[in-house]
């Protein structure tokens, strides 16, 4: 029986232009724009290794934990730096409100009382009230930071019949917080529907005797005739309970901020 020949293609002769088809025509490689960015120190693993040391938590997964726990307390980013140790007080009203503040982030839950921040804006009132629940969230207890219009702000959207949320959802995690910080009370236009909306709250608060941060730009007195004093802002009944609730803290002082022109701007961030 013949033997069937091969048949091979047909080759034909390509020019020599030079070049060479790149490597990455041929293959297709991983865009370095679509690799996750992996840390430098630990590689991802967590671990840091120190020379010398041994191994040791890597700061990368430090910051990531810090981002989640301020996101699980509301904290704005803004607030993010500020602790204990980064406050400065300029002068006694300040420096008492610091030893408050302080004293009751670390004898919690031995208090029964909250506190009251009362003063002109730019003296650190925030400040304060965050370095307390970032304190007590790093020991466990669940706290909550809440600006009081962006609240109602968000009790008014829930009446929306075209969002998924209710008053109920809003206000639940105020009202089971630990401790809760109402950041800006009495900044919101004292409508009835703002004043029955407070009470609930810090009535649900107070009878559920849970610890409550209140800071204020209203104070008691009035310094003119034009002021407004919390009273004002929040009622006679609210401004009693207040009373009972939290020791209330003056604070006084120049505005911070009005510094910050002469503040270089890698300090401002």
């Amino acid at each position: 029986m013949p033997q069937e020949k091969l048949k091979f293609p047909t080759l034909f002769a390509v020019p020599n232009t030079g070049q060479t088809a790149p490597e990455q025509d041929l293959y297709e490689q991983p865009r370095i724009a679509d690799e996750p960015e992996v840390c430098p120190k630990c590689y991802g693993s967590g671990m840091e290794v120190v020379t010398g040391k041994g191994a040791r938590r890597c700061e990368c997964r430090k910051r990531k934990t810090q981002t989640n726990q301020l996101d699980k307390v509301r904290i704005p980013k803004r607030y993010a730096d500020c602790h204990f140790h980064s406050y400065t007080a300029y002068n006694k009203s300040q420096n008492e409100a610091l030893k408050f503040a302080f004293r009751l982030a670390n004898e919690y839950p031995a208090v029964e009382r909250g506190l009251l921040l009362m003063g002109t804006v730019g003296v650190g009132k925030t400040h304060l009230a965050v370095s307390i629940l970032k304190a007590l969230n790093e020991r466990g207890f669940s706290c909550l930071f809440y600006e009081f219009g962006a609240l109602l702000k968000e009790i008014q959207d829930s009446y929306n019949s075209q969002t998924q949320s209710s008053e109920l959802k809003v206000l639940s995690p105020v009202f089971d917080a630990e401790v809760l910080v109402l950041d800006e009370i009495g900044a919101s236009k004292p409508t009835e529907w703002v004043r029955d909306t407070m009470a609930h709250i810090i009535n649900t608060r107070y009878n559920d005797k849970k610890l409550t941060i209140f800071t204020t730009n209203y104070l008691d007195d009035r310094r003119t005739e034009r002021d407004e004093t919390l009273e004002d802002r929040v009622g006679v009944r609210l401004r009693s309970r207040l009373f009972e609730m939290c020791k209330t803290v003056p604070m006084s002082g120049e505005d911070f901020r009005k510094t910050f022109d002469k503040i270089s701007p890698i300090k401002k961030k």
